[in-house]
């Protein structure tokens, strides 16, 4: 039976990790305590998670499992 849907189930499953990626990120930016988000949080590592989850959507949607012969 061929799946008339454009993704598969691992397409669905990468996308939403690099949701659940992006949204970390930005809470990881918002939970600076430095003036302005200029600390190590607001300014490296949350900016580094959020484009691991942008990456990850990429990913995602590039993604094309192979098909049995």
């Amino acid at each position: 039976m061929d799946s008339k849907l454009p993704f598969s189930k691992k397409n669905y499953q990468l996308m939403i990790a690099g949701l659940i990626t992006l949204v970390t990120g930005f809470i990881i930016m918002s939970i600076d305590s430095e003036p302005f988000g200029f600390g190590f949080l607001g300014i490296t590592l949350g900016p580094i998670v959020v484009m691991a989850g942008f990456i990850m959507g990429i990913v995602a949607i590039l993604y094309s499992p192979k098909k049995p012969s």
